[in-house]
């Protein structure tokens, strides 16, 4: 077969359309390389749960320091990539000192994900040990890889935490955006076709199930009609909030209240108080006061136990 028409054609296609990786330019981040930065990171927060032979007490401080190491060299790296994309002046100084501060913020990092595994295991009755929270629930390292992207992303390292939770995203079908704020104890249940925007904000305590979104009502354009950016689009849920499958709640001025929960398969683009309950009743949406067990409204405590829907 003469392959030599079908290779011109893609040259000219690459001159007339473009999508090359800046050929006599800019080195972009390489997939294969975040993809590795990603495992190595899940390696370093889990210490003993991915390697493939047994590791001892003794063996973990010169593990720790191979990993930091490679992690280190790899991370400063892809951020002098990423840098040199965004034309920054000095990218190998500026890249060094952005992986120093990343990498610092990794022991607070690791106790926050900590309590992400807790309430896992605390939230899924199907769960016989913490063990097997790590190895098998695709929201520890969806939610781990996007609490350390969001660190990038707030140092304002460009293209590199995007491509983290890409990572996630194709591991787990749980694509949360690397911009998103959320606080401790956050468990995705199942996580399949979950999407969370990037001026997200979620409180502690909370829990989603499968297939929910959120995410915007619309895009504020400008007047050429391009999409604004940086405003806020996406909806606040507050602490003890529990979102049940495919619920949608879009809009950047859309709160749930703290211990509130979400039916499954509602759409939501309006705030709801908070200690609400909310669902489908044949094709009316309903919102109202969840009820403690002793059957008056409490909008005061903080020990879901004790609520009914």
């Amino acid at each position: 077969m003469n392959l030599t028409p079908i290779k011109q054609a893609l040259l000219d296609s690459y001159q007339k359309h473009g999508g090359i990786n800046h050929l006599d330019g800019v080195n972009l981040p390489a997939q294969d390389s975040v993809q590795q930065l990603a495992s190595d990171y899940m390696h370093l927060m889990f210490p003993g749960f991915f390697e493939a032979t047994a590791l001892t007490k003794k063996d973990v401080p010169a593990h720790v320091d191979l990993l930091l190491a490679g992690l280190e060299r790899r991370l400063s790296a892809e951020i002098e990539k990423s840098l040199r994309f965004a034309q920054n002046p000095d990218p190998v100084t500026h890249a060094q000192a952005l992986t120093t501060d990343a990498l610092g913020q990794l022991p607070a990092l690791r106790e926050i994900i900590q309590t992400d595994v807790t309430a896992a295991f605390r939230g899924d009755p199907a769960a016989r040990n913490v063990e097997e929270i790590i190895l098998a629930y695709p929201c520890v390292l969806s939610i781990s890889v996007q609490r350390f992207a969001n660190v990038l992303f707030r140092l304002g390292v460009p293209l590199l935490p995007r491509m983290l939770t890409e990572y996630g995203h194709e591991r787990t079908g749980t694509d949360i955006h690397p911009g998103a704020t959320i606080g401790t104890h956050f468990f995705i249940d199942h996580g399949t076709g979950v999407v969370i925007g990037e001026t997200a904000r979620i409180g502690h305590h909370v829990k989603l199930y499968q297939g929910v979104t959120l995410g915007a009502k619309s895009f504020e354009t400008d007047d050429s009609g391009h999409p604004v950016k940086g405003t806020k689009r996406h909806p606040e849920l507050g602490d003890r909030v529990t979102v049940y499958a495919h619920a949608s709640i879009l809009g950047g001025d859309t709160q749930i209240g703290a211990n509130s929960v979400i039916g499954s398969n509602v759409w939501i683009m309006k705030s709801v108080p908070a200690g609400s309950a909310v669902y489908f009743k044949s094709d009316q949406l309903v919102v109202r006061p969840r009820r403690t067990r002793a059957g008056s409204p409490d909008l005061g405590t903080d020990d879901m136990a004790n609520w009914d829907i």
